[in-house]
């Protein structure tokens, strides 16, 4: 059986976890990969920035309000990504 899971600390994170597979490891003397934590969290906010700005700015004009309204829940699912992210961050995850 496994062992119970406990949680994750920022140096189990930097050793590796266990079961981790990166078949590039080695190969050409390339580093391991990075996640792109940071990256994801700039393009996020980004995101709903803009589809937010553009859904209110559609629904306000007198054309057909359905692109304006994928626009908001492009935005909604941007938020999500944020708050999956910043959890992400917050237990220590590197990125």
């Amino acid at each position: 059986m496994d062992e119970p899971r406990r949680p994750r600390s920022r140096e189990d994170y930097e050793r590796g976890l266990p079961g981790y597979h990166d078949p590039t490891a080695g190969f050409g003397g390339a580093a391991p990969a990075q996640s792109a934590l940071t990256l994801r969290l700039v393009l996020a906010l980004f995101g709903l920035v803009v589809c937010l700005a553009g859904g209110i700015g559609w629904l306000a004009t007198d054309l057909p309000a359905w692109p304006g309204v994928l626009l908001l829940v492009a935005a909604a699912v941007a938020v999500v990504d944020l708050v999956v992210i910043i959890r992400r961050k917050a237990r220590g995850e590197p990125g």
